[in-house]
């Protein structure tokens, strides 16, 4: 089983002006990232998005505009070929108690449980500490996008102990696929740091 948790904002789209993604005129792809998820595709793994979505619970755009959001990027995505097999996100404001919202690891949780999958077998990618504070506690890789991080992830003191980083999205493909892009190619348990 390959499976990668990719966070959205950051990861495979750019940060809003706002700080967030309510429209879809607003959702800009990060360059070379959905040309990365259509490699991990073509490989055998199964691609899935796990996002907090605070602007839902604080009622700054709702499920149907969220919706079209994910419509556009699976568009952008097609387009490519790639694919994203689902999108797990929290609907919730950040003081609202829930455990959906990462770090809280429940959305991890339930792509564990779809997919029959231990943690062992999944890598978390992404640009935000919360994405690799949640896959920690599911025990999964940890992979750190360098490309759209938000300023508090300057250091590696800022992420969960474990973690490696790399400069984007394409890096990190390019080091869970072998080059020539075996598409019978494990991922490696564990993958050096690049120089």
């Amino acid at each position: 089983m390959k499976i990668a948790i990719l966070d959205r904002d950051g990861t495979l789209n750019q940060w809003g002006a706002q700080g967030f993604i309510g429209r879809p005129d607003e959702w800009v792809a990060v360059p070379s990232a959905l040309e990365a998820v259509s490699r991990l595709n073509r490989a055998g793994w199964h691609v899935v998005v796990a996002t907090n979505q605070p602007g839902l619970g604080r009622g700054l755009f709702d499920v149907i505009e969220l919706n079209a959001v994910h419509a556009k990027m699976h568009r952008e995505m097609a387009a490519v070929g790639a694919r994203v097999e689902a999108v797990f996100f929290c609907p919730h404001a950040p003081d609202e108690d829930c455990q959906c919202r990462k770090p809280g690891v429940a959305l991890f949780e339930q792509i564990a449980d779809r997919y029959g999958a231990e943690g062992h077998e999944i890598w978390a990618i992404g640009s935000g500490v919360e994405h690799l504070q949640a896959g920690k506690a599911l025990g999964a890789h940890l992979v750190f996008v360098e490309s759209t991080a938000r300023p508090e992830c300057s250091s590696d003191a800022d992420l969960p102990e474990g973690s490696e980083r790399y400069p984007d999205l394409e890096a990190v493909v390019n080091m869970l696929l072998p080059l020539g892009g075996d598409e019978d190619a494990q991922p490696p348990d564990s993958a050096p740091a690049p120089h």
